[in-house]
């Protein structure tokens, strides 16, 4: 089964080997990434690695500034995605978890009864007091999130999907494939859950644009889970932060996103199962002295951007405030308050 990821990178240099090896023991077979704009040695180390064969590596064709639609919209095209019996669509800091068989995408497949598409709901990771950047695997670092059945409240969760090649596809999502408006009933694809339960229908036809990309996270996760590591440590978060091009000067920094995603009010550890393989293929990556050279070098200069920006009174700013942050979402803490209960 030839399965490819695509995804859009920018500076997720330290981040790249991880993902790529554990996406190849869950069954990933090749891997397209577009880069933009990086300056921490992401597209040196995917172009070490394309040389050897490892991924496929293209600069972003985006003209403005959609870069990951019209990155997806090019890779439609491309022999590595139109060859695969499945695409999978994905983030570097988002891993899926496959809990059943011999935890693979096949296992996965099999277990949802082999249908056109698989749509996995997200499980945030918290970054739970984990400050300092360290060069080790992050699903290692990482195990509390919140209820994984409700997120800020809400009992719908986004989705990431994997797809299958019949897929009557108009164009992919960054969140789930589309097809046409009009497609007649009977030639609509068949769609699971994680569950391998169908997935709703107003998802299925996107016929509410609220729910285009997300459906009720309860009962859907018995076959995988998609673990999102979206904050990391705060090191991380700070550097991810200065990726944008947003001036945060003169205006006060908004610690919503950090707080919808670090409540660790659960633990899930089950990834971990992954860590002694993940940790062999990284190191058989890394004994290519060309590939870890530039690893240590992705590292170095990710603990140097952070140092420079901490030298910023903005940034020293964001970092007192992301330490002192509730670990309530806004949303949970907002419905405290009006229900008048205690914290």
């Amino acid at each position: 089964m030839r399965v490819t990821a695509v995804t859009c990178v920018k500076n997720e240099g330290p981040f790249l080997l991880e993902w790529i090896a554990f996406n190849r023991l869950i069954g990933v077979t090749d891997h397209l990434f577009y880069s933009n704009d990086c300056s921490d040695g992401t597209d040196e180390m995917l172009n070490a690695l394309a040389a050897r064969g490892i991924v496929q590596h293209l600069p972003n064709p985006a003209e403005g500034r959609n870069y990951q639609m019209e990155a997806l919209k090019h890779a439609a095209k491309q022999d590595i995605v139109t060859n695969a019996d499945w695409v999978w669509i994905a983030d570097v800091d988002e891993f899926l978890n496959i809990h059943v068989g011999n935890h693979t995408i096949p296992a996965l497949i099999e277990a949802c009864d082999n249908p056109q598409a698989i749509s996995l709901n997200f499980q945030f990771f918290a970054s739970d007091g984990v400050e300092v950047f360290e060069d080790r695997p992050v699903i290692s670092q990482f195990s509390r999130s919140h209820n994984p059945d409700l997120w800020c409240g809400d009992t719908a969760i986004e989705v990431k999907s994997l797809v299958r090649h019949d897929f009557p596809l108009q164009y992919f999502g960054a969140h789930r494939p589309f097809f046409r408006e009009k497609l007649p009933p009977k030639k609509r694809p068949t769609w699971t859950d994680g569950s391998g339960r169908p997935v709703q229908h107003k998802f299925l036809v996107a016929a509410n644009p609220r729910r285009i990309r997300k459906f009720p996270a309860h009962g859907a996760r018995a076959h995988a889970t998609l673990n999102h590591y979206a904050l990391r440590s705060l090191d991380s978060y700070l550097v991810k932060n200065d990726r944008g091009d947003v001036n945060r000067e003169n205006r006060a920094f908004d610690d919503t996103y950090w707080r919808e995603r670090n409540d660790p009010a659960w633990e899930d550890t089950s990834i971990q199962r992954y860590l002694p393989d993940l940790e062999a293929a990284l190191q058989d990556l890394k004994s290519d002295p060309e590939i870890r050279a530039l690893h240590d070098k992705a590292c170095d200069l990710h603990r140097a951007k952070r140092d420079e920006l901490l030298t910023q009174p903005a940034y020293q700013a964001m970092r007192d405030q992301l330490r002192a942050a509730s670990t309530l979402p806004p949303q949970e803490e907002e419905l405290i308050k009006r229900l008048d209960l205690p914290v």
